[in-house]
């Protein structure tokens, strides 16, 4: 099958239009970055599939009404916003730091078997050092540095994602890298 080159937005009204395999390409264009961005933010392999498969259930419910007011991207990530609010608010504020404080499930993923084992060690040793320099992160500086580098989104996105202002999305990015920076100083 040949790439379907039309902009994302333009599947998506295709998709609310009956073409189902424009939903298919969407879901393969954004699948991985979404998935990690929820993984990294709730630090729960377990949750993170769960609110995934929420919401792109969102998205295949909320189709009929799809209208292009903002990016497809800001438009997933203000659902997959939203979702991680209402998770949160929904369980105990306890349960959420126990969640936090567990290493994350992405270094249960092995290095690709071409690699040597010191590699493979390396490796997770690497990832475990960012996860933990993320878990550190105050949740929108985490949120924001995440949208940012994992969903590709702009300082404009962001701020409508997540209804802050540009110039509040800018200073949690700039607050971010600089502690990310600070925690990985000495791999830089």
């Amino acid at each position: 099958m040949a790439e379907d080159l039309r902009s994302d937005e333009g599947l998506m009204l295709a998709y609310r239009d009956g073409e189902a395999a424009a939903f298919d390409v969407l879901y393969a264009r954004h699948r991985t970055r979404l998935y990690r961005y929820l993984a990294h933010q709730c630090g729960d392999a377990r949750l993170a599939e769960e609110l995934y498969q929420d919401i792109w259930l969102r998205v295949i419910n909320a189709r009929a009404d799809y209208e292009v007011s903002a990016k497809f991207t800001t438009w997933l990530y203000r659902i997959a916003h939203h979702r991680l609010i209402d998770h949160y608010r929904k369980h105990a504020r306890e349960r959420l730091r126990e969640w936090e404080s567990e290493e994350a499930s992405i270094d249960d993923y092995p290095a690709p078997a071409s690699e040597t084992p010191p590699a493979q060690v390396e490796r997770l040793q690497l990832k475990a050092r960012i996860s933990a320099a993320l878990a550190e992160l105050p949740e929108p500086q985490r949120e924001a540095f995440l949208m940012a580098e994992e969903g590709g989104m702009t300082l404009e996105e962001i701020a409508s994602a997540t209804g802050t202002g540009r110039e509040t999305v800018k200073s949690r990015l700039r607050y971010a890298l600089g502690k990310l920076r600070h925690s990985l100083k000495d791999l830089l």
